[in-house]
């Protein structure tokens, strides 16, 4: 029987944008190696995930502080309770949470790395706090680049999709391209330049779901454009009706960006959840977005930023309907293949226990 006992340390929590935390959590949890989660602030009051029920009652937000007083307090609820490593979940605030109430409690820790997270952390205390975990895992290939650049190693585990939520369906019949585009309204996803590129295609018309600090500036944008009636910003949708918004669309947009700040997105979830739902994906060459969109064979790849490219990539994908189809089946082939949830999370759950067993 393993002797794993393990304490996750995550950053606000639950997170509408992070299923794939939930995921994983769950797959410790089934196995009976989840003492307790600890949030570094609350999460984002969004509508409850599927499974989140599970994890709630096990869930304990911390009081404000430092991460040194914050891996304080979890070493103090900790006292009690004999377990056998602190996992964070994020590189940065919850990685020096987790170490600090590691020492205290002598046991190891390690971490997670995402996108954000890393470029967040200096980069020579994360190089030295990767060297000094028990266990570093990278959810995808770009993330884990980024800490090989610096002196660290990490194991490759993608997140993952469920293949039974999210699954082919008939495409709808439609005289125009419907395109779907999902995420936050923040400069990172490019929702800008693709409403700038839809409003020049023809045979197409955009629906963004999400919210976000740019909604006011995105829906001034359409109004200038003239394209109030091709292009909607409809809001944020709950994780139980994204099935259906793939369903009703022909393909799914993810015009990422690198941000003014550095930021940008890793693999994000929309990729798999789009590719899972047998729908090609027009996408930019950013962060870790090709390892799921292959040019050609599963989407679309066009450089970031350039509204000119994403446009005539919609309108081929409008224009060649059997071609779009044959690389949605395709996109489900490949998340079947490299992506299904049960085993990469099987996978997670296997290098974590094996560590702090």
């Amino acid at each position: 029987m393993s002797r794993a006992r393990i304490a996750v340390v995550v950053s606000g929590f639950p997170r509408r944008s992070e299923t794939f935390a939930i995921n994983e959590l769950l797959a410790l949890e089934s196995r009976g190696i989840l003492a307790c989660i600890f949030a570094t602030k609350p999460g984002d009051g969004a509508s409850a995930q599927p499974g989140i029920d599970r994890l709630l009652p096990k869930t304990h937000v911390l009081a404000p502080s430092t991460p040194e007083g914050q891996g304080a307090q979890v070493a103090r609820l900790l006292a009690s309770d004999e377990v056998s490593g602190v996992h964070a979940y994020f590189a940065h605030t919850p990685g020096e949470v987790a170490m600090e109430a590691a020492a205290r409690l002598n046991v190891p820790f390690g971490f997670s790395l995402h996108a954000r997270d890393v470029r967040k952390a200096d980069p020579a205390a994360l190089a030295e706090r990767a060297r000094r975990a028990a266990c570093v895992i990278a959810c995808n290939p770009d993330v884990a680049r980024d800490l090989d650049r610096i002196g660290g190693r990490a194991h490759l585990v993608p997140h993952g999709v469920d293949l039974v939520r999210f699954r082919p369906r008939p495409e709808p019949c439609a005289d125009r391209l419907r395109l779907l585009a999902i995420g936050r309204l923040v400069e990172k996803k490019g929702f800008d330049v693709l409403i700038a590129a839809v409003a020049r295609a023809r045979g197409a018309s955009l629906r963004i779901v999400g919210d976000g600090p740019l909604r006011p500036q995105l829906e001034h944008q359409i109004r200038a454009l003239g394209a109030g009636g091709r292009i909607t910003l409809v809001g944020a949708r709950t994780h139980a009706e994204l099935p259906d918004e793939y369903a009703d669309a022909h393909a799914v947009a993810v015009p990422s960006v690198v941000d003014s700040s550095g930021d940008k997105d890793g693999l994000p979830n929309v990729v798999l959840e789009a590719m899972a739902s047998g729908r090609a994906v027009v996408a930019t060459d950013v962060g870790a977005i090709t390892s799921g969109v292959r040019h050609g064979t599963t989407g679309l790849i066009v450089p970031p930023r350039d509204a000119e490219a994403l446009r005539r990539a919609i309108e081929l994908l409008a224009a060649r309907p059997e071609w779009r189809a044959a690389m949605g089946a395709q996109a489900r082939r490949v998340v079947e293949h490299e992506f299904d949830l049960q085993r990469c999370a099987g996978v997670f759950a296997d290098l974590v226990e094996h560590a702090y067993a």
